[in-house]
C-alpha cells in the first residue's frame, strides 16, 4: 500500500470533455495503487483557458492532461515546454512543477511506441522505411518519435497535400511527402505502416487501402481505438501481418503523467485493457 498521507489531484482539460475515457483510466491506477488522490475532467471552454490553466497551482492541482480543442493553445499559458512537445507543437500533459511553475509535456509520441513494443517487444522503427497516413497532430506525436528513433525513411501521405509539407518539414529530410493517390506504391518495401487518419473509427468513412504491396513482415499500427479492430487491422492480420491497436497508445501515454502527478509509474496490464476496451 503506497503513502497516502497527501492528497494529489489531477484530471483532464477539454472542451468537451464528458466523453473522455482518462478518468476510468487514472480512477483504475489511483485505486489500483491504494493512492489519495482523484482525476476529474475539467470542462474548459476556449476563452477561458488562460484562467483554467494558471488557476491548476491555485486549486493544488499536481497537473493534468489536454486534450481538444487546446492542445496546440495552452502552449502560450506554460512557463516552460519540453522540447519534444516544441517538436510536435502540442502538449498533452502539465505538471505543476515544486516550484509552482507549468511544465508542458507531450507523452504521445512515446505512448504511441510503447503500445507497439508491448505488443511486439522485438519491434524496432529503424529496421526500415515507415509509412504514414495522416498529417494531424497524432501525425505528428508519431513522426517525431520515429525519427526519434532513427526511422530510415518516413514516407507521408495525406489528403491534403500542404498539411503534410508542412509536418515533413518540421521533422527533417528523413521525412518524404507523397500524394494521397501514391498511398499504395509507398507501401512496396515499407516496414512499417500506420494509419493516423480518423479513416476507420466508428462513425466515419472507412480507409480505402488495398494492402497487396505490403511485406508481409511489416508492422500495422492504427491510432483509432474504436473500434479496437479496425478493417485495417482485421485486414493485415488476415494477411499474417504483425499488428497493433490504438488502445496501447491511449494507455501508454497517460503512464508519465500519472508517474509525475502521483508519484508511482503504473503498468498497462490485460486487466486494465479489458477494463478501457469494454
Amino acid at each position: 500500500m503506497s503513502d497516502t498521507a497527501t492528497f494529489r489531484l489531477a484530471g483532464i482539460m477539454g472542451w468537451p470533455v464528458a466523453h473522455s475515457r482518462s478518468p476510468r483510466l487514472h480512477g483504475h491506477w489511483l485505486a489500483e495503487h491504494g493512492l489519495a488522490g482523484a482525476y476529474v475532467p475539467l470542462p474548459v471552454p476556449p476563452e477561458r483557458l488562460g484562467e483554467a490553466v494558471r488557476g491548476l497551482r491555485a486549486l493544488g492541482f499536481a497537473g493534468c492532461n489536454v486534450t481538444i480543442p487546446h492542445k496546440v493553445a495552452v502552449m502560450a499559458h506554460l512557463d516552460e515546454v519540453e522540447p519534444m512537445a516544441r517538436l510536435i507543437g502540442a502538449v498533452n500533459t502539465i505538471v505543476v512543477l515544486p516550484d509552482g511553475r507549468l511544465l508542458g509535456r507531450n507523452t504521445d509520441g512515446e505512448g504511441w511506441l510503447q503500445g507497439l513494443r508491448d505488443a511486439h517487444p522485438g519491434w524496432r522503427a529503424d529496421t526500415g522505411p515507415a509509412v504514414m497516413l495522416g498529417a494531424g497532430g497524432a501525425a505528428r506525436a508519431v513522426g517525431a518519435a520515429l525519427v526519434a528513433q532513427g526511422v530510415p525513411a518516413l514516407r507521408i501521405a495525406n489528403r491534403t497535400r500542404a498539411r503534410a509539407e508542412a509536418l515533413a518539414a518540421s521533422l527533417g529530410p528523413v521525412a518524404t511527402v507523397h500524394d494521397w493517390s501514391e498511398r499504395e506504391a509507398l507501401l512496396d518495401d515499407a516496414a512499417l505502416l500506420v494509419n493516423t487518419t480518423s479513416q476507420g473509427m466508428q462513425g466515419k468513412p472507412p480507409l480505402e487501402l488495398s494492402l497487396a504491396r505490403l511485406p508481409r513482415t511489416a508492422m500495422v499500427s492504427d491510432v483509432v481505438y474504436t473500434p479496437l479492430e479496425t478493417p485495417l487491422l482485421a485486414a493485415a492480420r488476415s494477411r499474417g501481418n504483425p499488428a497493433a491497436d490504438g488502445l496501447g497508445m491511449l494507455l501508454s501515454q497517460a503512464r508519465p503523467g500519472f508517474a509525475a502527478w502521483f508519484g508511482v509509474t503504473p503498468e498497462v496490464t490485460p486487466a486494465l485493457r479489458a477494463l478501457m476496451a469494454a
